[in-house]
């Protein structure tokens, strides 16, 4: 894996060098334009509106429009200005129980390994953390945006869960959402069993893509100018009229397929 940061992950007074990693990839199969008729890749070009001309990448700077037209240009320089320290940091600001963490505020994971030299000061935050069982709400720059963070132990890694800000998570308001009394009891005691039924330990490497395996296979089969089966038609999802008798026909068929 490569790097994609590299700074000091404090606490207190302690600072630890670490850099950043990505710990997801993408696993979809990726898709060029092409031209229909000579399957020419489509370029997409960059134009000046002013100009109607194509402007070369290094000519294009970030510009904020404060007023309807009227721009203000940001250098690297303008970027680095606001806390040119936090850049180089991430700052565990609090401590919380992770539990206490809604999971619309989680965005996405990251490696956290120790620099050179910074192996005490990295086990001593990591069995800090798993011994306490909370997590370090963090606070850091990447990409010219202020982040939020999660910070725990993840076997002998120390993960960096990017989370949301508050104002970034919208609120259900508006929503015209059903009463809890809609829905009636033993309808509810029924939902619980399928419920219990249907419960494991979440174990997410039983968990494919399956749908982008499929895409592979068909990606191959046309790479081998093999013939493709017709377009099977998606099926109209049935409508739930009577809720226990799904129920009920949902049970039998969990019980069946367990024994």
């Amino acid at each position: 894996m490569r790097a994609m940061w590299s700074g000091s992950l404090t606490f207190g007074l302690v600072n630890i060098p670490v850099k950043l990693y990505s710990a997801t990839e993408e696993q979809t199969p990726r898709f060029d334009f092409l031209h229909e008729k000579d399957l020419s890749p489509i370029r997409y070009a960059k134009f000046c509106r002013g100009e109607g001309e194509e402007v070369k990448d290094e000519e294009i700077v970030k510009g904020f429009e404060y007023k309807k037209g009227e721009y203000v240009v940001m250098s690297d320089e303008d970027f680095q200005r606001v806390s040119p320290e936090r850049t180089r940091a991430i700052e565990i600001v609090s401590f919380a129980a992770e539990d206490e963490i809604d999971s619309r505020y989680f965005e996405k994971p990251y490696y956290l390994e120790p620099d050179r030299g910074a192996d005490k000061a990295y086990a001593l935050l990591r069995e800090a953390l798993r011994r306490s069982g909370k997590v370090g709400i963090a606070k850091y720059v990447l990409r010219n945006r202020e982040r939020l963070a999660a910070i725990k132990p993840e076997g002998e890694a120390l993960t960096l869960n990017q989370l949301r800000f508050d104002a970034e998570v919208r609120k259900p308001e508006g929503l015209k959402l059903p009463p809890a009394e809609q829905a009636a009891e033993r309808e509810v005691e029924l939902a619980l069993m399928l419920v219990k039924q249907l419960s494991e330990p979440f174990r997410p490497e039983q968990y494919r893509d399956e749908y982008s395996e499929q895409l592979m296979e068909i990606i191959e089969q046309k790479a081998e100018g093999r013939v493709l089966a017709p377009v099977a038609e998606a099926p109209e999802p049935e409508k739930v009229i009577d809720i226990m008798a799904a129920l009920k026909a949902s049970l039998e068929e969990v019980e069946a397929k367990a024994s």
